[in-house]
């Protein structure tokens, strides 16, 4: 930790970034970092390439959120978060290659260690986790916005509480940033009470889509991109809705297979990102790492071209063996 924090205090312009298709601990991990540079006066640019999900919009600095690197060369240092591998970010990744100083925080258990530095703790159960240790270190005036983001990070990687990866620090974090200003009241109505009458739609057809393995074990869930022309939604009203596939009595592995736009496919046909969930029984991220993927072993994901029928046919053989 010590380099790192000598690598972002010496830093003058600094680029953010974390994975495409955002999840709460990736926004709110970028959204702390990014406010944490701004009070000790560098130049920020703060980048993912999907939209920002609607529910984390109520987050600051959200807004300033960029979808392309403009003239990487003018950054001395590059900040990637709750990112397994540089490509995680997506199309930019070869921009930010070229930035002197890669500093890569994360916390999942296939990180490929890529960076000049490394800040990788697979026990935390967030990025968000990690980021309020570095602060700490860093000295950085906490305020109520700045813990608000950290607070959504771990609500969300660990589902409420509900998940495996909830640990004791995720508990004694939490009070800390309640007694700065969070209100767990606020955050959760944002992140989970407020939806679209099109997501509501859309989450009608995901659940329509649903099917069981043979013996159970492994349920699957579709999206595409017909389901979200259909109900006038975008890629980022997926988030979360796969929780309601792994909530099915007996299953141990949920599957989300979530067609990519048109005209993202390969010559092996159409693109599509699978989402995986896992009750803690199956590690799903080895099954993710035979497709050059990966995650936590309780949540983890890949892309992949070819047919649907295929794709499901990967998954399917998978179940068998649980």
């Amino acid at each position: 930790m010590d380099e790192l924090i000598r690598h972002l205090k010496d830093s003058q312009k600094v680029v953010l970034a974390s994975h495409a298709n955002p999840d709460g601990d990736a926004i709110g991990s970028l959204v702390a970092m990014g406010l944490s540079l701004k009070a000790m006066g560098k130049e920020t640019l703060l980048y993912n390439e999907s939209p920002i999900p609607a529910v984390y919009r109520f987050l600051p600095l959200v807004d300033r959120v960029v979808r392309r690197i403009e003239d990487p060369s003018r950054f001395d240092t590059a900040v990637v978060l709750d990112c397994g591998s540089l490509d995680r970010i997506g199309e930019a990744a070869a921009a930010v290659s070229q930035i002197p100083v890669i500093l890569n925080i994360d916390h999942h258990v296939t990180n490929s260690a890529f960076g000049h530095v490394q800040l990788v703790d697979t026990e935390a159960c967030a990025t968000a986790e990690i980021l309020w240790r570095l602060l700490g270190r860093l000295e950085v005036g906490l305020d109520e916005s700045i813990a608000s983001a950290i607070y959504t990070g771990i609500l969300t990687d660990t589902g409420s509480f509900r998940f495996s990866n909830t640990n004791r620090a995720a508990f004694a974090i939490c009070t800390e940033l309640v007694a700065l200003g969070v209100d767990p009241y606020i955050v959760a109505k944002h992140v989970y009470g407020t939806y679209s009458l099109g997501r509501i739609k859309l989450l009608n057809l995901a659940l329509d889509s649903i099917e069981l393995s043979a013996n159970g074990r492994l349920s699957v869930m579709i999206l595409t991109e017909q389901m979200l022309s259909e109900t006038g939604t975008r890629p980022e009203d997926v988030d979360g809705l796969i929780h309601y596939a792994r909530s099915i009595k007996d299953v141990k592995v949920a599957a989300l297979i979530h067609e990519y736009p048109n005209g993202s496919g390969g010559r092996h046909g159409p693109r599509y990102h699978v989402s995986l969930r896992s009750d803690g029984s199956v590690d799903v991220a080895d099954f993710a790492a035979g497709f050059g993927g990966g995650g936590h072993p309780s949540a983890a994901g890949y892309s992949v071209e070819g047919r649907l029928p295929e794709v499901k046919s990967a998954l399917i053989r998978m179940a068998e063996t649980l």
